[in-house]
């Protein structure tokens, strides 16, 4: 088979012009010298990129007028540049900002090659920031996807990147990869510092340049839903990415791949071959060292292993996806639950309960049955009638809304629902209480007037932060805009967004816009919490909904007497009560708050006279509500009584021997080993249901 070489092409320090080697010229590392397979499927599909970027040169081509510029930096500096000419990487050589990766204009995502066009505020984002990372990893899925079709001989149908690294997907009909060997060679291509360029295309485009990949094109349509794609050059590979890429790959010095695993794709039950071969890539060292420490971290909290360790929750393959809570993980479920029921009739939410099984008439009606109904569990009655299990509750709640004539006095009518949901989610994505095909929400659905929109946001805005105070979160909001394509008239998406952010600004908090990644029915406010970690977890959400109230016709009777259309808002806090309990098992690494704990207080008796007294220190307190357990273990010492209910991630371990059962007092112990005295019982008691019944994370009273 012929071989040919990468073109490569080198940066300038400052101005970014790149000058390249003439076609087909070898270009040679210290220790490498690099080259592609060349077949007549690569070759044809480089010719059709550059013809289709020639195409639209003429297109896309900013004035450069070079105009002058004025580009204001986060920390206040003005940086002058000229229109079509100054690049985000130009300045931040020029103001010698280091690290950085990818940028924001006007708080629009911003490759650092792109040129800016006007006047803007400019942020410089790095690796520490979750744009920068991403946009490390999708050009390090470039990397990978080229030396897998170009080294190995592999046919990439995809690549990407997640919050946990990037990944491409490929075929390979002859042989087996070594994750080392691949790594080398992704090191190797990186440090070539190949240039990346992109190009926006219809799908008439991308069906012409991936013309001999039938996989990839299905599954580009399945992802992109006829918007427009954009695909890359990545030296001499061409694949489709989904966000900024870096200016070139000498960015990346470390690579790390971490798992072979087969891909399951939707709507088919037999093995495609399909493989996806996922890793993580760094800028520099520290930046490894520094995600190998948070891997560690994360794999001593892992809430998989506290499930185990503490009897929470197993999974069985008798029901796949669907966790069996047992006692302790049952008690923790109950008390988020109770913690949010609370807050209900605090804020005016009044709970209803649906069924779990519906005719897809509703379905159909709804709309979920022609864009979901493949991630729906279905059973087939008599009369061969179809039903499908819920997988979200807000039809059902538009059919309670219709079952009278509703007046403007009636709103906002708030309906919370805790029923159980289903999703048919692929095998291959199911991890623990992270990914489940059975959960519930703290979901609810407020119907209310166009004037009572921006006062229900807030509102909703300010459950969300009361609660995640209560676990120690730290949190901002993202207003999600109207994506490609959607629904619903421009002005009604205008006047909803406009409501949205003035809602985020009288909330107060931060907020930052994330633009064309609103729901296809209306624009949303997603809330991302940080752990005790780093890790960025989205959980809350609060959602505009103009469809569902024009698909069911819902309507109420206003002031004027005459009809109109009630405004709908999807809500939930806690999100799933599944994904919300691993991210709570993580952040506290098992050592659960006493108002969640499910070993709330272990009693330690101390010789034989005082075991009766011990018994009654637990009767006391369970009759208080408490999670109490008597240490019964007769060949056990005292210490190794102690350090069995310390293990045991107990708040509190209170001993008794013969003069605390004289005086009806108890030893108070910490979980961290602190010694907090002799009390009296009853003072223990109180001051213990004072720190759980105010959900206090302290653990000295």
């Amino acid at each position: 088979m012929g071989r040919y070489s990468f073109t490569m092409k080198r940066e300038h320090a400052l101005s970014g012009d790149v000058v390249a080697p003439p076609s087909g010229c070898s270009v040679a590392t210290p220790a490498l010298e690099w080259r592609l397979r060349a077949t007549p499927i690569l070759s044809e599909r480089l010719h059709v990129f550059e013809s289709l970027r020639e195409k639209r040169g003429s297109e896309t081509r900013v004035d450069a007028s070079e105009k002058p510029l004025s580009i204001r930096l986060a920390d206040g500096r003005t940086v002058k540049g000229k229109a079509g000419v100054t690049t985000p990487l130009f300045v931040a050589q020029s103001v010698r900002v280091k690290g950085a990766l990818v940028s924001k204009v006007n708080g629009e995502l911003w490759e650092l090659g792109q040129p800016l066009e006007a006047d803007c505020e400019l942020q410089l984002l790095g690796f520490d920031t979750v744009e920068g990372k991403q946009a490390a990893w999708r050009t390090a899925a470039c990397v990978l996807g080229g030396v897998l079709e170009g080294v190995f001989g592999a046919k990439v149908c995809r690549e990407g990147a997640s919050e946990l690294g990037f990944y491409s997907d490929h075929l390979l009909d002859n042989g087996a990869l070594s994750l080392s060997d691949v790594e080398d060679r992704c090191k190797d291509a990186a440090a070539l510092r190949l240039p990346l360029s992109t190009l926006e295309l219809n799908v008439e485009e991308v069906r012409e340049l991936f013309q001999s990949c039938k996989l990839r094109l299905q599954l580009v349509d399945e992802e992109m839903n006829g918007s427009p794609v954009t695909v890359y050059r990545c030296g001499d590979s061409v694949g489709v990415c989904a966000g900024p890429l870096l200016p070139h790959t000498g960015l990346l010095k470390f690579f790390k791949l971490l798992q072979l695993s087969p891909v399951t794709l939707a709507n088919q039950t037999e093995s495609s071959g399909l493989m996806r071969l996922s890793g993580v890539a760094f800028p520099g060292e520290k930046d490894k060292d520094e995600w190998e420490r948070e891997q560690e971290e994360a794999r001593r909290r892992d809430h998989r292993r506290i499930g185990t360790d503490q009897e929470l929750f197993f999974f069985n393959d008798v029901s796949p996806g669907s966790c069996f809570f047992l006692p302790k993980g049952a008690h923790i479920y109950n008390r988020l639950t109770d913690f949010i029921k609370s807050e209900y009739q605090r804020r005016g939410f009044t709970e209803v309960v649906t069924p779990t099984l519906y005719s897809t008439a509703l379905w159909e009606r709804s709309g979920h049955w022609e864009h979901y109904s493949e991630n729906m569990f279905t059973v087939t009655s008599e009369g061969s009638q179809t039903y499908a299990l819920k997988p979200m509750n807000c039809p059902a709640h538009c059919l309670m809304f219709e079952q009278r004539v509703r007046s403007w006095r009636e709103l906002p009518l708030r309906w919370a629902d805790f029923g159980a949901l289903h999703r048919n989610e692929l095998s291959g994505t199911l991890g623990g209480l992270t990914r489940v095909r059975r959960f519930c929400q703290d979901d609810a659905h407020i119907f209310c007037t166009p004037e009572q929109l921006e006062e229900e946001i807030v509102s909703c805005l300010d459950f969300v932060r009361s609660v995640y105070r209560v676990f120690g979160f730290s949190f901002h909001c993202l207003l999600s805009t109207r994506p490609t394509p959607c629904l619903g008239e421009p002005e009604q998406w205008d006047s909803a967004e406009q409501q949205l952010e003035r809602s985020l600004q009288h909330f107060g908090e931060r907020w930052e816009l994330n633009a064309g990644d609103g729901a296809f029915y209306g624009p949303k406010i997603d809330i991302q919490i940080r752990d005790a970690i780093g890790r960025q977890h989205q959980c809350a959400t609060v959602q505009l909904d103009f469809q569902l109230p024009i698909r069911f016709d819902l309507q109420y009777v206003g002031q004027d007497g005459q009809l109109h259309r009630p405004v709908m808002i999807h809500r939930a806090v806690l999100g799933s009560l599944e994904r919300m309990i691993a991210i709570l098992a993580e952040n506290f690494g098992g050592k659960w708050p006493l108002w969640l704990s499910p070993a709330q207080v272990m009693v330690v008796p101390v010789g034989g006279n005082s075991e009766s007294y011990a018994k009654q220190v637990v009767r006391q307190f369970r009759d208080a509500g408490f999670m109490a357990d008597l240490s019964d273990d007769q060949g056990a010492t005292l210490n190794k009584k102690i350090r069995s209910a310390q293990l045991a991630q107990y708040n509190y371990i209170l001993v008794v021997g013969d003069k605390e059962r004289e005086s009806g007092t108890v030893n108070v112990r910490s979980r961290q080993g602190k010694q907090l005295g002799r009390r009296p019982t009853d003072d223990v008691l109180t001051s213990l249901t004072l720190l759980r019944d105010t959900r206090s994370n302290l653990d000295e009273f």
